[in-house]
Formats: C-alpha cells, sequence, structure tokens
C-alpha cells in the first residue's frame, strides 16, 4: 500500500516550509499563501496553514534498510535526535523487523525514519535526504482503532498488517510500505510522552492499481 500523499495541518506555514526545505532539504513542488507541498521520495507530504492549530501529528519516512546509522548521523547535524532510553536512540521493532530513529519537526510534529529489512530496497551511496523512499506511516488518532480498520476494510478492500497484533488500542492497516497507525485518543506517542489528539487528516492511498481518497 502506498501513501501517495497526506495532508495535515500547521499554525506557520513559513516557518514548516522553511524547515522541510532548509533542514531536511526537500524539495518544495508546489506552494501558495496557506499551503505547501514537499516531496518526500515517491510521497507528497502537503501543509495547510490552521493558524489556531495547536496539536501535533505523528508520521514516519521509509529509509534504505541498510541506511538507519548513516541517518542518525545526517539527523544530528540538523535536529535534536529522541534518546530511547540509556542514551539509546534506535527504537528495535523485533515483530515489524525494523529499527527506526525519532525527532521533531518545526511544529513539535513526531517524524520518524524506519529502516524495514524485509523490504529489498539497500543503497550504496551516503545517506543524504535524497535517501527517503517515501511517506510510510501516518497516525490517525480515532476513539474505536480497530473498528475503524474494519471499516476501512470493508469499504476499500484494505487489511490489517499482519506484522501487528491489532487490538482495540492500536491497529494499523497496509504493509511494510505504506501504513495507517490507528491509536485511541491520550495514547502517548512513543517514544515521547506526547498523547495523541484526533487531527483534521486527508490520505491519498494507492494499492493494487487503485486510488482510495481518505478524510479523517
Amino acid at each position: 500500500m502506498k501513501l501517495e500523499q497526506i495532508q495535515i495541518q500547521t499554525n506557520n506555514i513559513l516557518k514548516t516550509t522553511a524547515f522541510y526545505q532548509d533542514v531536511l532539504e526537500l524539495p518544495i513542488i508546489e506552494k501558495s499563501e496557506n499551503s505547501v507541498c514537499i516531496q518526500a521520495g515517491n510521497s507528497v507530504l502537503k501543509f495547510v496553514e490552521n493558524t489556531n492549530f495547536n496539536s501535533i501529528y505523528h508520521f514516519a519516512f521509509n529509509i534504505p534498510e541498510n541506511k538507519l546509522e548513516e541517518a542518525i548521523e545526517w539527523c544530528k547535524n540538523k535536529v535534536d535526535v529522541i534518546v530511547i532510553e540509556d542514551q539509546n536512540v534506535i527504537a528495535n521493532f523485533e515483530n515489524w523487523n525494523a529499527h527506526a530513529v525519532y525527532f521533531y519537526d518545526n511544529n513539535g510534529n513526531l517524524l520518524e525514519f524506519i529502516a524495514r529489512h524485509d523490504l529489498n530496497n539497500s543503497q550504496t551511496a551516503a545517506f543524504n535526504s535524497k535517501s527517503i523512499l517515501n511517506i510510510s506511516e501516518i497516525g490517525i488518532v480515532n476513539e474505536n482503532p480497530l473498528e475503524l480498520g474494519n471499516q476501512l476494510i470493508a469499504k476499500h478492500n484494505l487489511n490489517f498488517f499482519s506484522k501487528n497484533e491489532n487490538t482495540e488500542a492500536f491497529a494499523a492497516i497496509g504493509d511494510d510500505e505504506g501504513l495507517l497507525i490507528m491509536v485511541r485518543p491520550n495514547r502517548n506517542w512513543y517514544p515521547t510522552q506526547t498523547p495523541s489528539e484526533n487531527n483534521k487528516t486527508e490520505v491519498k492511498l494507492e494499492i493494487n492499481g487503485n486510488n482510495i481518497d481518505l478524510k479523517f
């Protein structure tokens, strides 16, 4: 499943544009007075300005499965990498056969670079912004994640993520390439103490040649 575009909110479009363009070095492909579209590998990250917005999102980018250490070094020159515990910044998701590192953008959004070792996407070139492959996860906050997941499956012929233990508190739809991460409100976004909140989110998916537009 491919996350072709996610659309989320920011309360400062100028600072957001500057962060993604100047800090993460991602190309701006479209810009207006109150929105910006950023190319992130094969995905588009769109921000729409809402000056009253005061919350955060969580989303992740897939990176080559052999480049996490290089990605961490690249990040350290640009952002504060989040420590998981005991000075370790790498999260190990054994069931998903993946490792990840976390950091914040200018909005306080929780961003993640994740290396999924079951994807055949290793690279030899040194890590830089062009190594970001796509948006691989977007967090969706809902009172009933499992129920929402079943509704999406029934309506759009999607599937729960086979590597995840899907529960009433946490469920994932999709695959290693693209995931909807569905959690209950006030569940802390790992590895932080920041509680999840239900924020307006739009997602354009592509799966098996079918395009799906979702609004949450």
